[in-house]
């Protein structure tokens, strides 16, 4: 079983950056895709962004494309997100994922291990 812990959310003004980061206890992630969502308040749980296993894919949601940059490092069992030019609809908890597929899955039902979420807020 695979443990999830985000880290990296806070306050922060339209325009700058975050890091967020997922560490991985348990089974090594390197066999697992990885994957960020977010979720608003009063909004469903949204797709942002996932990561393969080597070699290391990546697909994005329209939204946050060319801003938002996943990455992993196996070797510490963790999971990136840098979330540049950020704006006040990026305000969301986010929670990082892992899924056993083979291929990159955007439905959040499809991910079987979750972390228990960090809060980012953009204010305007």
């Amino acid at each position: 079983q695979v443990q999830l812990v985000e880290s990296g959310g806070g306050l922060v003004q339209a325009g700058g950056s975050l890091r967020l980061s997922c560490a991985a206890s348990g089974p090594t992630i390197s066999i697992w895709n990885m994957g960020w969502f977010r979720q608003a308040p009063g909004r469903e749980r949204e797709f942002v962004a996932a990561i393969t296993r080597v070699p290391a894919n990546t697909d994005y949601a329209d939204s946050v494309k060319g801003r938002y940059t996943i990455s992993r490092d196996n070797a510490k069992n963790t999971v990136y997100l840098q979330m540049n030019s950020l704006k006040p609809e990026d305000t969301a908890g986010y929670y990082c994922a892992a899924d056993r597929a083979l291929v990159i899955r955007t439905g959040s039902s499809r991910y079987d291990y979750w972390g228990q979420g960090t809060q980012v807020t953009v204010s305007s």
